[in-house]
């Protein structure tokens, strides 16, 4: 497949992630027009200062008609204009910026370990002899079924509490990220592996497999370099899944162990029925969601050619 046509299919998946979003931020709005009572009510919450519904009004402009009000309110999210938190007296975008970076930090390292052992046990395991087979799925199953909290726990108790190698809670060094990203990997590492190693076995079987055994090729050279490249394709299929879930659970994480982030001020936000706050939240999860989409449709063309032959 040439450049050009190439191009035009990451173009369109482009455009297709910018209406998905537009469709994000419509919703949004719809849901919150949806809601009963008044829109001005809602934003305050439970606050009873003097003029602030009608600060909240002409801030909103809850005067003009419903159609120049979606208008205002798609191009303010444009300009990542989510207005004040009325709870905490501060622009949206410094209370949910200033603790973006350690939940990113906390669902990137999660999901790199994810990863890293799920890569490790299909290719360990697939193709292998029944009782290898077993022991892993086993190990994965527990690990897929077993809640964040649980797992963050039991973590806790043993390599906190007990052993005292890493700290209870707080984000002060690396030490502080190593417990919340093992409890946050490993259900999601259970789901991921049990998925690779399937597609590992059915990509054995290829008669592709057999040409390059009797080329001489080593097994494990097989299984890293060709193997898993074709069973890596219903793998990334559930990346936007394990993206989904590494920031919901990220949510719990952080409460469990006391660190900074996405999930205290959601948590914070919901109990204070702070709306501005909850809704860019929201909205940034919905946004995440759609860039991963985006990336992962692109990943799709890089690992089969068949897809870019289409």
């Amino acid at each position: 497949m040439s450049a050009r046509p190439l191009l035009r299919r990451v173009a369109a998946r482009l455009a297709t992630s910018i209406l998905v979003a537009w469709g994000s931020v419509t919703t949004a709005f719809v849901a919150l027009h949806a809601l009963p009572g008044k829109i001005e009510d809602i934003l305050a919450g439970d606050l009873e200062y003097p003029g602030l519904r009608e600060a909240i009004a002409a801030e909103w402009g809850l005067d003009r008609s419903l159609p120049e009000q979606y208008v205002d309110f798609v191009a303010r999210i444009a300009s990542c204009d989510f207005g004040v938190s009325y709870v905490l007296r501060q622009p949206v975008v410094e209370i949910v910026g200033s603790q973006v970076w350690p939940t990113v930090q906390l669902a990137a390292a999660a999901g790199a370990l994810a990863l890293v052992l799920a890569v490790l046990a299909a290719t360990l395991t697939a193709g292998r002899g029944p009782l290898a087979r077993g022991v892993a799925s086993t190990v994965e199953l527990v690990c897929a079924s077993a809640p964040v909290f649980w797992i963050g726990i039991l973590l806790l108790m043993a390599f906190s509490f007990t052993l005292r190698w890493f700290p209870v809670s707080g984000a002060q060094n690396w030490k502080s990220l190593v417990l919340p990203a093992v409890a946050l990997a490993l259900p999601t590492a259970g789901l991921l592996a049990q998925v690779l190693r399937e597609a590992m076995e059915k990509t054995l079987e290829q008669p592709f497999i057999v040409t390059a055994r009797a080329r001489g090729l080593g097994e494990t050279l097989i299984r890293v370099r060709h193997v898993l490249r074709h069973a890596a394709l219903p793998a990334v299929t559930l990346g936007g899944w394990m993206i989904g879930g590494l920031l919901g659970g990220a949510v719990i994480t952080e409460k469990v162990f006391g660190r900074p982030g996405l999930g205290a001020v959601t948590l914070n936000a919901v109990l204070t029925h702070d709306v501005p706050v909850v809704l860019a939240v929201v909205l940034l999860a919905a946004f995440i969601h759609v860039a991963a989409s985006t990336l992962l449709d692109v990943v799709y063309l890089a690992i089969d050619p068949r897809l870019r032959a289409q």
